[in-house]
């Protein structure tokens, strides 16, 4: 027992000098590891009687408890000098400014879209939507296309394979089947605009195989083109935020329009810049006119009853003339510079209240 004070004393004393965790550990080790000084006592209890193997026993793991615990304290307190040693040398000064963090924009493309729907809507247009993926009927047969189209040829539209029934599946050219869509599906009267994607097989600066539009339809009793040039003409004023909006209607030919119209737009071309609403140039900005009396038969309405008109515009394109963007095919860059340029903060959605753009 004499030997078992002296080596509680000599190991507790070791413990209480070790000045780091490394120094511990070796104490650890020469104590109660598996060759330590406690260990090698408990390996002579196999040799001891049995009424002297009960008590030394007793004794020799209380010691071994006792420095176990004794070592599980001063590591404790070792670690806790640790930290704030640590919390000392490495102070950190929370009146620095946070480092910049990359923060996501709303596209070009998305943002010019919600301004245009948020100024229809204010207008009483409600938002129709319907499938990229269309049949020949809804793109083509009810927008009266005749069957040796252009359009319906493979160098101007995406055709999927040939179903075992013969007929194609197609990438919709237009929102137009939206329109038709709608008015298979409600009854007049109708005021709706289709946003959404469209594809025609295209690629300049100008043109892109994927774009984006907003078309616009209304079907009621007595609609004329007087109504259809003040809906047109009220919108861009409101989306280029200027009252001195000029405009003129250009006879065209659309197989769902008659008559059909492309609108162009008063502008000034100079210094590089394309600026709505002054100078003496002509600018094309969509195509529109009344809606044929083939397609509202197509669509189960009596052309003789109700009127409507419709029209349709590039987002894309509209968004390059409002902000400036020369190249269409940016747009589809997915480069963070150009988006970093043009933008726009996520929490300034469009609206009537606070502004558009």
């Amino acid at each position: 027992m004499t030997d078992l004070n002296t080596l509680e004393a000599e190991v507790l004393a070791q413990v209480a000098a070790a000045g780091d965790l490394q120094a511990l550990d070796a104490v650890r080790v020469a104590a109660v590891g598996k060759t330590g000084s406690i260990s090698g006592l408990l390996k002579t209890l196999g040799a001891m009687s049995p009424e002297d193997r009960k008590t030394q026993g007793a004794a020799i793991n209380a010691l071994r408890d006792k420095v176990a615990e004794a070592i599980a304290d001063k590591k404790a307190a070792l670690e806790a000098a640790e930290l704030d040693a640590r919390l000392a040398s490495e102070t950190l000064d929370l009146s620095l400014p946070a480092p910049h963090r990359r923060k996501g924009s709303v596209h070009p493309t998305m943002q010019t879209m919600d301004e245009m729907v948020a100024i229809f809507a204010e207008m009483g247009f409600a938002v129709a939507e319907g499938p990229d993926i269309e049949d020949d009927f809804h793109n083509f047969t009810a927008l009266n296309f005749p069957p040796k189209h252009p359009a319906r040829e493979m160098h101007d539209t995406f055709f999927f394979n040939t179903k075992e029934t013969g007929e194609r599946m197609l990438l919709r050219t237009h929102t137009s089947p939206v329109q038709v869509r709608t008015m298979v599906s409600q009854k007049p009267p109708i005021r709706i605009i289709a946003p959404g994607r469209t594809y025609r097989v295209d690629n300049d600066a100008t043109h892109t195989p994927v774009f984006h539009q907003v078309e616009g339809l209304v079907i009621d009793k007595g609609i004329h083109m007087g109504h259809l040039k003040w809906t047109l003409e009220t919108f861009l004023a409101r989306f280029f935020e200027t009252d001195a909006v000029t405009t003129q209607f250009r006879p065209h030919h659309f197989p769902f329009t008659e008559p059909s119209a492309e609108m162009d737009v008063q502008c000034d071309r100079s210094g590089g810049e394309i600026k709505i609403g002054q100078g003496t140039s002509w600018l094309e900005i969509l195509g529109c006119g009344m809606v044929h009396p083939n397609v509202l038969r197509a669509c189960g309405i009596d052309p003789d009853e109700y009127q409507g008109f419709a029209f349709g515009m590039g987002v894309d394109r509209l968004g390059m003339l409002k902000y400036g963007m020369p190249d269409l095919r940016d747009m589809w860059s997915s480069d963070v510079r150009w988006l970093s340029h043009y933008g726009f903060s996520a929490f300034a959605a469009p609206n009537a209240a606070s502004g558009l753009s």
